[in-house]
């Protein structure tokens, strides 16, 4: 007898269900069952789907997708219906998935349909229906427990979330989660009873008789509904864990991409007989813990790469240089692994002084991070052979420009070029010597808060141009000054400019100076008057603070006027110079002083020159006073330039309590000649640089030097017109 008259003789169909395609076909028998004629068929999903009840097409898809996952028979019981959807039988259909031939996506469900008597009045039927409260209920977990385990940024995290599941009707008294290493699994996050002490199954052999054992070797699920069928299957996992309380256990496998990375269990109360709905929700749950706990571990071992590169880029240790205090800080804020081009470094001369160096390769990615790393070597290593600022850089530019090679299989070329800013300090005299390539200017806050950007001469970034110079600029840390090395990104980040970048600076730059007008509130127990008001502690927190400004929660308030919110890396250096002095009577007050050199060959330095002043003068009482001070100082600078083949070297400097202090303005050059006053025309275009001085300053004079001379002006704070001064 042929098979399909066996079938048929017990009233047993065939059918047959092609994933992709959505064909169905039936035998003659199973036609017969769905409301057909009795002869073979094939009909699209359509009109497969309208021969049964709608409710119980969805449950047999849903089952359908569960045998899938887990690799095991579909059973489930359809109701048929004619075209008014009166119900016509009841058939049990059994089916098996297999892949399709070369088809990784699809697959073919071969089943049978038998049809089943329906239950007597009074009886119970199969199960428990599933409700559509049910069904909300649980898509509505579903999607919560999505949404958590999508926000978990840690593995922690991800396990915190798995172990406050509470699923709809059916929840888990107990969970744990097993991770695979080598031929060993352990538990790596259990929630439960035994939460707080070691588990009995926290390591153990992947060949043990287990069910997480079993579910990893074999990639299937392991359902145990009752405790007889736990410790018949199990004996030694029973013997060792002693479940007594719990009443069923379900043990799933964690899949990615095809690879078992561990198991999943729950553990039960109550006892739950793991209905083809209850399956799916469990299904479904360790999917999703898998992908979140892989995408977790991923996310971890980047930043742990990152971590350690950046590290190995950076100073090991905290630079100790004596007379200056320093802090550094470096905070990535780019995508990908958190690693690029920026970077500092501390590095010990053979002088015996120490260079200071931050720079900023091109791009955010791991080139950058490649080419900063080889060009920190180069510029530490040209630096320990002793060479002099300017020449550290030239060679550090040309050996940027050697490192262009082709990059990707098509020989592109992929050239970077990097900023940089070279310092080389005295702690002893105080001196900086700055060479600076297409890097920010360093900013430098006076003794007594006030923030200024000190213009220093510079060239091109380095690797642009291999025979570009980089002069040198001189610069005086005073006692009690702090100087700013940074980054671009802690100016531009959040949308800025220089101008706007370098104003949210100036905010956080000079809020712990903040100096009252009383001065016995600012001495110490020892009566002398600390002219920074920073110790090591306090050059930290301001560390914090600048970048919390840029970076933190407060950025957000002070975004710039360019449309995109651009974000950058983060390098910056601190340095103070220590001192306190002695007060010198009633009424003293730190002492603002700036020094510029203005060389022949740089005119265009004369602008810098007044800003500083502007800077330096930024909370003086009378605006006119100011604008009289710049006009002094450009004409006196300009005349050195001009009258001179010398450079000019102008010393400014604010003392006094505010509201009554004086500001002293040198410029010195090394020609002897004296200026002589002179009587200009009314269209002459010079001769009149004395007469202004006359004019607009309160006492002026010019000194003669050994090396040459230097004129100098006076101006006393004075209230605006009509207004008390502030110091009264």
């Amino acid at each position: 007898m042929r098979t399909e008259d066996l079938l048929a003789a017990i009233a047993t169909g065939l059918w047959r269900w092609d994933s992709v395609s959505g064909a169905v076909s039936y035998d003659a028998e199973a036609a017969r069952l769905v409301g057909l004629p009795a002869e073979a068929t094939t009909l699209p999903e359509a009109a497969a789907r309208a021969c049964f009840h709608p409710a119980d097409w969805l449950e047999v898809k849903a089952i359908v997708d569960l045998a899938v996952a887990e690799g095991t028979l579909a059973e489930a019981r359809l109701r048929i219906v004619d075209e008014k959807g009166t119900v016509l039988r009841t058939v049990r259909t059994r089916s098996r998935p297999m892949a399709r031939g070369g088809s990784e996506d699809g697959y073919h469900l071969l089943g049978t349909l038998q049809e089943v008597p329906d239950p007597l009045p009074g009886t119970s039927a199969a199960g428990p229906p599933v409700t559509g409260d049910w069904r909300r209920n649980r898509e509505a977990f579903l999607l919560d427990a999505g949404r958590a385990l999508a926000e978990a940024m840690s593995t922690a995290e991800v396990l915190r979330v798995a172990a406050g599941l509470s699923m709809p009707g059916f929840s888990p008294e107990g969970l744990a989660v097993f991770g695979v290493q080598g031929e060993r699994i352990s538990v790596i996050g259990h929630h439960g009873p035994r939460a707080g002490a070691d588990h009995p199954f926290h390591d153990i052999g992947l060949g043990s008789d287990y069910p997480a054992a079993e579910v990893v070797r074999t990639g299937r699920a392991v359902y145990l509904p009752t405790p007889e069928e736990y410790r018949g299957r199990f004996p030694a996992a029973w013997s060792l864990g002693r479940p007594r309380k719990r009443r069923s256990w379900a043990f799933l496998p964690l899949i990615v991409a095809g690879r078992t990375i561990g198991a999943w269990m729950a553990g039960f109360a109550h006892p739950v007989s793991f209905s083809p709905d209850e399956r799916s929700v469990l299904t479904t749950i360790a999917r999703m813990l898998a992908q979140a706990l892989s995408r977790t571990a991923l996310q971890e071992t980047e930043r742990e790469l990152a971590d350690g590169l950046q590290r190995s880029m950076l100073p090991a240790s905290k630079p100790d240089i004596p007379g200056l205090t320093v802090a550094a800080r470096y905070v990535p804020t780019g995508g990908g692994l958190q690693v690029g081009g920026d970077w500092y470094d501390v590095i010990g001369l053979p002088s015996g002084r120490t260079a200071l160096v931050i720079g900023d390769v091109q791009g955010h990615d791991v080139h950058a991070a490649g080419i900063m790393g080889q060009l920190r070597i180069a510029v530490r290593a040209y630096a320990s052979e002793g060479h002099h600022p300017d020449a550290v850089l030239s060679r550090a530019s040309r050996f940027l420009a050697g490192l262009a090679a082709p990059d990707g299989p098509d020989g592109r070329y992929d050239p970077r070029f990097a900023t940089c800013l070279y310092m080389e300090v005295d702690p002893v005299a105080g001196t900086l010597d700055i060479a600076r390539a297409g890097h920010p200017d360093p900013a430098v806050r006076l003794a007594d808060g006030t923030m200024m950007v000190r213009p220093t001469a510079g060239g091109l970034p380095l690797g642009i141009d291999p025979d570009t110079d980089y002069p040198t600029t001189r610069v005086v840390l005073e006692p009690g000054e702090t100087l700013l090395m940074c980054t671009d990104g802690l100016i531009e980040t959040g949308g800025h400019d220089l101008e706007t970048g370098w104003d949210r600076i100036r905010k956080v730059f000079e809020r712990p100076a903040t100096l009252t007008n009383d001065p016995d509130a600012l001495t110490n127990d020892s009566g002398t008057l600390p002219t920074d008001g920073l110790d090591s502690d306090d050059l930290e927190a301001l560390a914090d603070s600048l970048v919390q400004a840029v970076h933190g929660p407060p950025s957000h308030h002070t975004t710039g006027p360019l449309a995109d919110r651009r974000e950058d890396d983060i390098a910056l250096l601190l340095i103070r110079r220590e001192a306190e002095v002695c007060l010198v009577g009633p009424g003293s007050a730190p002492v603002r002083r700036t020094a510029v050199t203005v060389a022949q060959a740089e005119p265009e330095r004369i602008a810098g020159t007044r800003q500083q002043l502007r800077d330096m003068l930024h909370d003086w009482a009378d605006p006119d006073q100011v604008e009289s001070a710049v006009l002094m100082l450009s004409e006196m600078v300009t005349n050195v330039l001009v009258h001179t083949d010398g450079d000019a070297l102008l010393v400014a400097e604010v003392s006094g309590r505010h509201g009554a202090r004086r500001l002293r303005l040198d410029v010195a050059d090394s020609s002897d000649e004296l200026p002589h006053r002179r009587r200009p025309g009314e269209l002459a275009s010079s001769g009149r640089g004395l007469l202004l001085l006359e004019m607009l300053a309160d006492n002026w004079g010019v000194d003669p030097r050994g090396d040459g001379k230097c004129i100098w002006y006076e101006l006393y704070e004075a209230a605006p017109d009509g207004a008390a001064p502030s110091g009264e």
